[in-house]
């Protein structure tokens, strides 16, 4: 686990990665959302984290996200109380691990973006969910475009008509697409995945039936970020080479998607 000094270089030296990646793809450092992978931080490096004034951060399990935004909240009352000037306006989480049915419920107050939906069932149940709580949800369809057994997702062929399900939903606002790569030692490996997804993505993008706000595309982990942004991805999920390596026995992904039951 990163140190506070590391934490601060490892943060810098990311930043500056995106940027160049960004700029490699004909685009500017701002067109690309670095989201914070939590999985493995403490709350110091959390706090740490938004004192360097990073504001976008991602959680794979629910009981996680519920302690973590906790302590970000709490944090930043304590900071408008005592330097409001230099408070951030807000922490935006998200939602990236697999979700289950049954925490539909306890996730939509705590997130702005919903990255992992991958089922008819679980689409219906975030439209209950929100029409309850009289809220609009903003979500990803996540693709799976590789045959891992350990990943969830939609094949590709599935992807329009769940978007298309969504479209009727009120509560709902699909605002783009997401997919994990499997992991591998060399980036490249993830390239033709990544590309298959951007040409899904654009390629929905052009009927112009989701609206402006379809223009997410969460793509590329710690070890294939920058191999995602070239094949044009906005957002990326970064856990490990911020935060340091997990601990022993922790999965080395920035994602969890180990199978659970979805009651």
């Amino acid at each position: 686990m990163a140190s506070r000094s590391e934490l601060a270089e490892n943060y810098r030296h990311v930043m500056e990665r995106v940027a160049a990646a960004a700029r490699r793809s004909g685009r500017h450092a701002d067109d690309v959302m670095t989201v914070a992978v939590t999985k493995t931080a403490s709350p110091d490096q959390i706090r740490q984290l938004i004192e360097l004034g990073h504001q976008d951060f991602g959680e794979n399990r629910v009981q996680q996200l519920e302690q973590r935004t906790a302590v970000a909240e709490e944090f930043l009352a304590r900071r408008r109380m005592l330097a409001p000037e230099g408070a951030p306006s807000e922490i935006r989480w998200h939602m990236i691990g697999h979700l289950q049915r049954n925490k539909v419920k306890s996730v939509i107050p705590l997130v702005k973006l919903i990255h992992s939906v991958d089922s008819l069932r679980l689409i219906e149940e975030i439209q209950t969910q929100a029409a309850k709580l009289g809220r609009k949800v903003d979500l990803l369809l996540q693709v799976k475009a590789a045959s891992d057994p350990t990943k969830f997702g939609l094949a590709v062929p599935a992807v329009p008509h769940l978007a298309e399900q969504i479209d009727t939903m009120l509560h709902l606002r699909l605002r783009g697409l997401m997919t994990i790569a499997p992991y591998d030692d060399d980036p490249e490996v993830s390239r033709p995945i990544f590309e298959q997804v951007a040409e899904l993505f654009t390629d929905m993008r052009k009927e112009g039936r989701y609206g402006e706000t379809f223009n997410i595309l969460s793509m590329g982990m710690s070890g294939d970020f920058e191999v995602a942004i070239e094949c044009g991805a906005n957002v990326v999920r970064l856990g490990r080479c911020l935060f340091g390596e997990a601990p022993e026995g922790e999965d080395v992904d920035d994602e969890d998607d180990d199978p659970a039951d979805d009651d």
